[in-house]
């Protein structure tokens, strides 16, 4: 048996890792059925709302600024998750056991992927944010292509971080150190990854906390040195606020599903880890519809901006329809010119036309 455990079983279905974990994870078919609406309906809004945010940032003149590159670039992140969680609603449950070791990797690895991103988005934001407080600016001064630059790294580190279990860190050759939330992760993994995030959660709520203090103190000593009061447009505490929301909101729907994998990764046999994971997962997916709902309730402008290219997209849609009656043939009483002769006034406005 001993034997069995250390033996590599890459050629095996995720049903193998399954009984070998010796859980019976069954969902209920109306349980299954009810995550997948629910599930289909958030991603549709997600892939929807992001990507209106990010032609928003690309179409507006007045978001060509670091701090809104960067944000569309946290758009990106949550659109990728939205394609991720489709992904995975639809291989999951009875699905899942079906799916091949490296199936598993991709549908892990994306979510994985996602998560990173938008963490290491956040904490570039918080690098921005604390350039321009200490400059007092409302942008900062960094150039397109260090922006660029930053973009390209938070990919980079993300990608990495989803697969670092595909590259060894997994336990695809020593069964018995297979978590349960994730047959094929190790303990040590799912500790690492988890217990690593719940650091940078705390990390970051402590920097952003430090700025907001900051520009406060320093916003309160500048009222009393002036006559007027102070456009906080002006100032960069309206950005840091919008900032410190997505923050918030991003720390309470992780941070459950987090605490639940470093339990895991600890192996406490107590907790049944796995009774909540699929509400987690909900959660998890609710984070990625609230964004683009807080950049727009946050940002008068960007609501602005969503609303034009809507409108714009209602304009061209009923463009084409009146293009598409306007070809239509004549009617035979208009054709043969049986309507009734017109007035003396319509000759009127007929020939005062003609002569304008």
């Amino acid at each position: 048996m001993a034997q069995e455990n250390h033996t590599c079983h890459y050629h095996e279905l995720m049903g193998f890792f399954y009984n070998k974990s010796g859980i019976e994870d069954k969902w209920d078919k109306a349980q299954l059925i009810l995550v997948q609406v629910v599930g289909s309906l958030f991603c549709s809004f997600i892939l929807l709302s992001n990507s209106m945010v990010i032609a928003a940032v690309v179409t507006n003149k007045r978001f060509h600024y670091p701090f809104y590159y960067l944000l569309a670039n946290l758009a990106a992140s949550d659109f990728f998750a939205g394609i991720a969680y489709v992904y995975l609603m639809f291989n999951t449950g009875e699905v899942s056991r079906k799916l091949t070791v490296n199936g598993y990797f991709l549908r892990q690895g994306m979510l994985d992927i996602s998560l990173s991103a938008s963490l290491a988005n956040l904490l570039v934001i918080a690098l921005e944010r604390y350039i321009s407080v200490m400059n007092w600016k409302v942008h900062s001064n960094l150039t397109k292509w260090r922006v660029i630059l930053l973009i390209v790294l938070v990919w980079a580190i993300s990608i990495f971080m989803g697969a670092v279990p595909s590259l060894g860190w997994n336990c695809i050759c020593d069964l018995d150190t297979c978590s349960q939330l994730a047959p094929i992760f190790t303990r040590s993994y799912l500790a690492f990854w988890s217990g690593s995030n719940l650091v940078l959660f705390l990390v970051m709520v402590s920097i952003y906390i430090r700025i907001y203090t900051y520009v406060k103190k320093k916003t309160s000593v500048l009222k009393a040195h002036t006559s007027g009061s102070i456009n906080r447009k002006r100032t960069p505490i309206k950005l840091i606020k919008t900032v410190m929301v997505v923050l918030g909101a991003f720390v309470f729907c992780w941070t459950p599903g987090l605490v639940v994998l470093l339990l895991d990764g600890l192996h406490c046999k107590s907790c049944n880890v796995l009774k909540s994971k699929r509400w987690l997962l909900l959660l998890a997916v609710l984070n990625s519809v609230m964004n683009p709902c807080i950049y727009s309730y946050k940002d008068e402008e960007m609501w602005t901006t969503i609303k034009n290219l809507i409108r714009c997209i209602g304009n061209g849609t009923r463009r084409q329809r009146s293009s598409k009656a306007n070809a239509r043939p004549l009617s035979s009483a208009q054709d043969t010119g049986n309507s009734q002769p017109p007035s003396e006034e319509t000759k009127n406005d007929d020939q005062s036309i003609l002569k304008a």
